[in-house]
């Protein structure tokens, strides 16, 4: 959910981000200008690819730190309580059901900075994420996934 290039977030998730950031622009570059140290320390820099190495990796390390800043400078807080009951959207946490193979899924609805598949938790943009979006339970879902068209039942919905 990034429209107006807007970065929508749970608190939890922004502080967590934010303690990411601290630790990346103390201890991590303390990290890597040790490398660098180090590797300059063995002698000529032309020829030297532990040097070429490091710099390298500071050159990332600094590229993913300024992504999470631009994501940062774009957060919008969002809570449970600004949507409404009933149907699924951002924050919901939903029980599915495969009509085909009558296997059951349980998934917590969320933007996609902050998904994570293995841990349950959906992106709102996702294939399936899509085609659950403001269903209410007892509702099929036909939605259109790479293996082809899978049909849900919503089960449940919670905030």
């Amino acid at each position: 959910m990034s429209d107006n290039g807007f970065v929508y977030l749970t608190q939890d998730r922004l502080l967590e981000l934010e303690k990411d950031m601290k630790e990346m622009k103390t201890n991590g570059r303390k990290d890597i200008a040790a490398k660098i140290a180090e590797a300059r320390s063995h002698g000529d820099l032309s020829e030297n690819a532990e040097y070429d190495a490091a710099k390298e990796e500071q050159l990332l390390f600094e590229m993913k730190i300024a992504k999470l800043e631009s994501v940062l400078a774009r957060v919008r807080l969002i809570e449970s309580s600004q949507f409404e009951n009933g149907a699924i959207h951002i924050l919901s946490k939903v029980k599915i059901r495969n009509t085909k193979t009558m296997k059951e899924y349980s998934y917590y609805m969320v933007s996609p900075e902050e998904a994570d598949f293995s841990a349950g938790k959906l992106a709102i943009t996702s294939p399936i994420g899509k085609g659950l979006l403001g269903r209410k339970v007892g509702e099929i879902a036909k939605i259109q996934v790479p293996a082809g068209v899978q049909e849900f039942e919503i089960l449940e919905i919670n905030l």
